[in-house]
């Protein structure tokens, strides 16, 4: 049978998010304070069943690299995104695969079947988001299951590019690394993530060994600073620096310029263009429209959908800043639904 040729692959951890809307009362019982992100220990793992059972709470897939997908796949036509991750052998797998089918987004997953399936609870306050996270499969991935030659060969028919998550460089960094170098190769392109500040903190070698392959890098205001506080620059570096800072590093593939897009919520979309060649990095800011703060229903997934609205316009061979108001616009819409739905 013929492969299936896809435009986008993205990579990496994906996770059933458990969504529910709760109360300071809620977050006091499992230790959590407003607007957290963690990784569950022993006396957080009650928060799912209580989420399901008495909280009415949403499945939705989750995990970034995952939302993104999802967000460029409903802006393109049927069949242009994959995805890629580890699950386990269980119910809530198959809940993953059945609401990512409905949404046109084809997954092939690894299976892990001696770890569940990995979760996210998140407790929606307002228009806050705590979220307690139990990885479990997720952090399972192997390289061996990219390399199977099923699944290389879509990876080779993949006709555009591949986007990978940064949590993913805690997990397989060889994984990320074997697409950035086929990408680099054969002239697709690649875009990273920094996905939160402890990458760049905590995962410098995997992000020095990646970077270089790296077309496109997105990142907020914190995960740009810290990259360049991790880098040795000051704490008061603005934005426009650390972007410009990124976009020259050495590069592997010079057809390609590098281009690195900061997020800063409402405030302007920075963005940084390097191209081979060229000693000046073109530097623009791109304002985010306003939306009426009653509209905003929860800012869970946001990011991710700016990249997936960003991701659908490369794969449409989008002018920059087309790509960028595609993500804003993905984004403005993920803020006027529960989670990143």
């Amino acid at each position: 049978m013929a492969t299936k040729s896809f435009k986008l692959l993205c990579l990496e951890n994906p996770l059933l998010d458990i969504q529910g809307v709760g109360d300071h009362a809620m977050l006091e019982k499992y230790g959590l304070k407003l607007n957290d992100t963690l990784l569950a220990e022993p006396h957080q793992m009650g928060l799912y069943d209580d989420l399901i059972q008495n909280r009415n709470a949403k499945l939705i897939p989750g995990g970034a690299a995952q939302n993104t997908a999802r967000g460029a796949q409903y802006m393109l036509p049927p069949d242009s995104v994959w995805y890629i991750g580890c699950v386990g052998d269980d119910e809530y797998a198959k809940i993953l695969r059945e609401k990512c089918k409905e949404e046109g987004l084809h997954v092939e997953y690894r299976v892990d079947p001696a770890t569940p399936t990995g979760k996210c609870g998140v407790i929606i306050t307002d228009h806050h988001r705590t979220m307690c996270t139990h990885l479990a499969a997720a952090n399972e991935y192997k390289l061996e299951h990219l390399l199977e030659p099923r699944v290389w060969s879509m990876v080779e028919a993949t006709s555009v590019g591949f986007y990978v998550g940064g949590y993913h460089l805690t997990v397989c960094p060889p994984a990320a690394m074997a697409l950035a170098k086929h990408a680099a190769e054969t002239n697709k392109v690649f875009m990273l993530s920094l996905s939160a500040g402890f990458i760049p903190q905590f995962f410098k070698d995997p992000l020095a060994e990646i970077l270089p392959y790296c077309d496109f890098v997105f990142g907020n205001e914190n995960e740009a600073k810290t990259w360049a506080e991790s880098q040795g620059h000051p704490s008061d570096i603005s934005m426009q620096e650390c972007a410009k800072l990124m976009a020259k590093l050495p590069k592997v593939n010079t057809k390609r310029p590098r281009v690195v897009i900061v997020t800063q919520g409402t405030d302007p979309t920075i963005v940084a263009v390097a191209e081979a060649g060229k000693e000046e990095v073109e530097l623009k800011e791109y304002a985010v429209p306003v939306i009426d703060k009653n509209l905003i229903n929860d800012t869970n997934g946001a990011g991710d959908a700016f990249a997936g609205g960003f991701c659908a316009g490369v794969v449409q061979g989008d002018p920059l800043e087309d790509c960028i108001k595609k993500g804003q616009w993905l984004a403005r819409l993920s803020l006027q639904e529960l989670g990143p739905a």
